[in-house]
């Protein structure tokens, strides 16, 4: 991996000290993934900026990334959608409330169906 690859470092101001040398925080990186019935996720449809289509948002995992994304392709197989995991969410193309928090409730999640 290239040292000073740009991606890790937005947001970051420009430094004029010849030796400053940027060091990545890595604490979010090491988070635990709390066991299924720790977790409280909230399950919601959303139409805003999809223009009027409906997804599936799941919301409220706390854990790693690679974890959350495991779990969204296994909810993706077992509703037989597409989808994808951004920002913390797993995403199903449709309206999949109901299976969704049937699936995840029978995984032993915490679950809560929103709007």
């Amino acid at each position: 991996m290239v040292e000073n690859d740009w991606k890790h470092r937005l947001g970051i101001v420009y430094s004029t000290n010849k030796e400053f040398d940027y060091k990545k925080d890595s604490t979010n990186l090491d988070i635990e993934t709390l066991s299924p019935k720790k977790q409280h996720l909230i399950v919601s449809i959303d139409r805003s900026y999809r223009a009027g289509k409906q997804v599936t948002l799941i919301k409220g995992f706390i854990g790693r990334e690679s974890d959350l994304e495991t779990l969204g392709k296994q909810l993706k197989i077992k509703c037989g959608v597409g989808g994808s995991v951004k920002d913390g969410e797993i995403i199903l193309q449709g309206d999949f409330r109901e299976r969704a928090v049937a699936l995840l409730t029978a995984m032993g999640y915490n679950v809560k169906s929103g709007n």
